[in-house]
Parts: C-alpha cells; sequence; structure tokens
C-alpha cells in the first residue's frame, strides 16, 4: 500500500541517504577508539553525563514508544493510553533513579561489562553468568520489533516493499554496528534523542484541533466512533480489561522493564559517581517527554475512524507510520520521519551492542576461551572478529523473524516482544534488586528466583491461565510477566531466609 506522494517518497530518499551518511561518520569516529570488547561494551569513558543521559532516553525510547503504542491507543483509547502513558511511565522512571546508582556501585567495583557477569560476580556463580547470557537472546524479540515497526514507516515513506525495506534496515544498522560499539553509540543516540525531542513535541502538538471544543469536544469525537474508546477499562482487548491488567501489572511491569541490559547498564559509562544525578535528570526528562508520545494514537483514530486508509484496512503496526505520511507536509513529515527512524535505531544499536557483548563475552569466552589466542592483543583482535561475526548471525534470525510478524502478528508484533523481554527481565528482577539492597544473599534464592519468573511466565502465556477474582489472563503478556515476577520474589525471599545463615557463614 502506498500512501506517500511521489514529492515525500524523493524527499524521504535524500533525507535517508544524509542520515546514513552523517550516521557512518560517527560510527568511524567511534570505530577508531575500539580497539577491545572492552572498549566496544563500555567505551574508553569520558562521556559527559548529558550526553550518556540522552543516550540513555534514546534507547529506553523505541519504536515501540513511537510508533506501535500509538496504535493500542488507537485501537482501545483512554484504557490503554492510562497503562501505556501514564502507569507504565511511573514505574519505570522511578524504578530507574532508584536502580541505576545501586547498579553502577557494584558493576564499576568489578569491571563488569553485561549484566550476565554483573550477576555472575555478585553471586560468585559462573554458571548463573552463562545462564543470564543464554536468556539474553530472548531480548533479540525487541530487535524484531524494532525492525517491523522502522520497516513499516520507511516502506509507507519510500513507497517499496516491506522486504527490501526490512533488508536494508537490518544490513545498514547491523553493519556498522559491528565495529563502533559504545563509542559511537554514545554519539549517536544524543543526536537521535535531540531528533526525537523535537519530533515528540510536532506530535504531540499536531492535534491540536481536534481540542477546539475543549477535552469534552475531544472525548466527545471518540465516543462517536466507539464509545468504549473513552473508558477506562476496555473489555475488547485482552490488555486492558480490568484495573487489574491496566494498574497492577504495569506497575509491576514499569519498575521490572529496566532491569534490561541496554538500560541498566548505561550507568556503566559514566566517568565518575558524581555524574550519576546530572545523567539520571536529563535522562530521565527526556524519557518523560518521550512516553507521552502514545498519545498520538488518539490523533491516528480521528484520522483513520474506521482504521482503513484508501479503502484498505490498516494494521495496527501501520497505524501511526500512515497518519504520519497522510497528516504532515512533506516538509513536516520528513522530520517526523526522521524521528521515527531515530526512535527505533537508538534501541536496536544498544539491544545489538550488549546482546553481542554477551554472546562475544558471556557465552563463547567461557565456554570456547581455551582454544583462543593467550597473547593479549591477538586475544582481543579475535574476541572483536567473533563478535562481529555475532552480529551478522543476530541479523539474519532478526530478519527472518520480521517477515515472519509483518505477514503473520498476533494483534501487533508488540505482544512478541513483550512476551520474550518480558519474560527476561522477570528473570532479572529478583537477582538485581536483592543483589543491590540485600547483604550475603545466598546463590540459591537468587537462581531458584530466576528459574520460577521463566517457569511461571511462559506457562501463564501460552496457558492463558486466568487471574481469580478478576478479567486478566497470561494471555495479557504483562500478566504473565507481573506473575512471575511476584512468584519469583516470593521464592527468592523464602529461599534466602532458610539460606542466608549458610551464604554469611560461607562469606
Amino acid at each position: 500500500m502506498h500512501l506517500a506522494s511521489p514529492t515525500m517518497a524523493t524527499a524521504t530518499w535524500a533525507l535517508v541517504a544524509v542520515y546514513c551518511a552523517v550516521t557512518i561518520i560517527l560510527v568511524v569516529r567511534g570505530a577508531l577508539k575500539t580497539r577491545s570488547m572492552s572498549d566496544y561494551a563500555v567505551g574508553t569513558a569520558g562521556f559527559s553525563p548529558a550526553f550518556v543521559g540522552l543516550s540513555l532516553a534514546a534507547a529506553m525510547t523505541s519504536a515501540a514508544t513511537f510508533i506501535i503504542n500509538p496504535g493500542f491507543i488507537a485501537l482501545y483509547g483512554v484504557s490503554a493510553m492510562l497503562s501505556f502513558g501514564i502507569v507504565f511511565p511511573a514505574g519505570a522512571l522511578i524504578s530507574l533513579v532508584i536502580l541505576s546508582k545501586r547498579f553502577r556501585t557494584h558493576g564499576t567495583s568489578v569491571k563488569a561489562l553485561t549484566m550476565a557477569q554483573w550477576i555472575g560476580t555478585r553471586y560468585k556463580s559462573p554458571g548463573y553468568s552463562l545462564l543470564f547470557a543464554f536468556l539474553s537472546l530472548l531480548l533479540i524479540t525487541f530487535i524484531v520489533l524494532i525492525c517491523v515497526g522502522l520497516t513499516t514507516v520507511l516502506s509507507h515513506s519510500l513507497n517499496i516493499s516491506e522486504t527490501w525495506t526490512l533488508v536494508g534496515i537490518v544490513v545498514f544498522v547491523f553493519g556498522y554496528m559491528m565495529f563502533g560499539g559504545a563509542n559511537s553509540m554514545v554519539y549517536t543516540n544524543t543526536v537521535q534523542a535531540l531528533i526525537m525531542l523535537a519530533v515528540a513535541v510536532i506530535l504531540l502538538g499536531s492535534g491540536y484541533p481536534h481540542f477546539r471544543d475543549g477535552v469534552r469536544g475531544f472525548l466527545d469525537k471518540l465516543a462517536a466512533i466507539d464509545p468504549g474508546l473513552v473508558h477506562t477499562t476496555n473489555a475488547k482487548s485482552f490488555l486492558f480489561r480490568d484495573y487489574f491488567e491496566i494498574v497492577l501489572t504495569q506497575i509491576i511491569v514499569g519498575v521490572a522493564v529496566i532491569c534490561q541490559p541496554h538500560i541498566i547498564t548505561k550507568s556503566l559509562l559514566l566517568k565518575d559517581d558524581r555524574s550519576v544525578n546530572r545523567y539520571l535528570i536529563v535522562g530521565v526528562t527526556a524519557q518523560a517527554i518521550f512516553f507521552l508520545v502514545v498519545f498520538v494514537g488518539f490523533y491516528a483514530r480521528l484520522t483513520f475512524p474506521t482504521l482503513t486508509a484508501n479503502g484498505i484496512p490498516l494494521r495496527m503496526d501501520e497505524i501511526v507510520p500512515a497518519y504520519v505520511v497522510s497528516e504532515f507536509p512533506v516538509y513536516v513529515g520528513l522530520i517526523v520521519v526522521l524521528g521515527l527512524i531515530s526512535a527505533g535505531i537508538s534501541t536496536i544499536e544498544g539491544l545489538i551492542q550488549s546482546i553481542s557483548t554477551t554472546i562475544t563475552a558471556d557465552i563463547i569466552r567461557p565456554l570456547f576461551g581455551r582454544w583462543l589466542p593467550s597473547e593479549d592483543g591477538r586475544r582481543a583482535r579475535t574476541e572483536l572478529r567473533i563478535n562481529r561475526f555475532a552480529v551478522i548471525v543476530m541479523g539474519a534470525v532478526a530478519i527472518w523473524l520480521s517477515l515472519d510478524q509483518i505477514a503473520h502478528p498476533k494483534l501487533s508484533v508488540g505482544i512478541f516482544a513483550q512476551n520474550g523481554v518480558y519474560a527476561y527481565f522477570a528473570a532479572a528482577f529478583v537477582p538485581l534488586v536483592f543483589g543491590m539492597f540485600l547483604k550475603h544473599v545466598p546463590s540459591v534464592a537468587a537462581i531458584g528466583a530466576t528459574l520460577t519468573a521463566i517457569v511461571v511466565h511462559f506457562l501463564m502465556y501460552f496457558l492463558k491461565v486466568p487471574i481469580p477474582g478478576t478479567a486478566a489472563t497470561g494471555e495479557n503478556p504483562s500478566v504473565a510477566a507481573a506473575t512471575a515476577i511476584v512468584a519469583s520474589v516470593i521464592v527468592g525471599m523464602i529461599l534466602y531466609a532458610l539460606f542466608r545463615q549458610r551464604s554469611v557463614t560461607q562469606e
């Protein structure tokens, strides 16, 4: 389906060319400083805390926030806005402030490059570190979400097929991330975050004509399309049926979502502890603005009340791209498209960097390290080559899974991504929080909690287990994850109480 005018398509091609050229310049600058896996993972230090804060906000804000999640608001209205636009952000931002400082304290003392290493050193368990390294592969589902979101935006803006758009995105982004790592990522993320801030303002302001009759008039327009859009719960959705799903599960998930490597490890890029407060102020302020962008889903629904464009039904993941292409004049549309591209690429860079580093440092090195060169210089170069090969494999897997999600989504690629990502941070929550705030934590408590979270999450999701006294079931990934987190905390606390004294004696 071609929605962009020929002028818009031509201008977008020019924009993409310029964007690629600027990105390559920044990547080359970073790549010249990357000589080891440590450089690739956390950079050569000396970054401004404001730059790292903007990099954090850009990494946290993905295609989900700017492209996919507004589609949920377009479909389900106020109930989705409460969930994705208010409750979840509140939990996430409060958690970010609390957890970042504590994570950095241990991470810098042991020179951890990845979350798996942080957990392995905290609990003195190489096996536990290896388990988390493999669990990190679940985050590839998030890469798929971003690839699908970017593909949808660019294919509509360039008027080309989704398949070729997807291949081009993956080859370009995965290609340059093979070289620069953290050194280039902080620079590119900072530029992306500044663009995204401008675009967030444009998108949020684009619907001002709908408020000519005030907030009540705005809600009346939505109600005329579907009365369910203005209710605080929505029985038509398996995500927003009652306040248990909208509020309680989203608070739990919002708090735990920070336990992802491309988010929590950002504090390790700071030069010293004095920079943390400035880093958090910049990051939290920018992120709060980004979270509000999901409100654009309301504008999109008012633009496409029947959820069709040119007589063709819109998939949920196409709603926002269609709104951008049809609503804005060319010059403004180009800026918005650039912001949407930035939102996706900023997060995918962080995911590629963190997952490939984990594969190299936490899977390949412990399992096959005996066959790597013993001399430090040769070993470092060999590990970088292995890391680049891991990026290539990840790119191929991303294309395969993304094509399937474009053709056969379950409502949205967002559900696919949530299932994988939520399982990961549900498994990571207890070991991270216990490791930060409790002393003498026995490894059996953390490992037991992790295994409990994984088992409960996937059983809840695939069996669609209902929550007694509510309309919620495990079919909603947030419900599955929240239940898994609560179960893992209970198991972790029981094991902590039973084995803590033994841990004290051993230490």
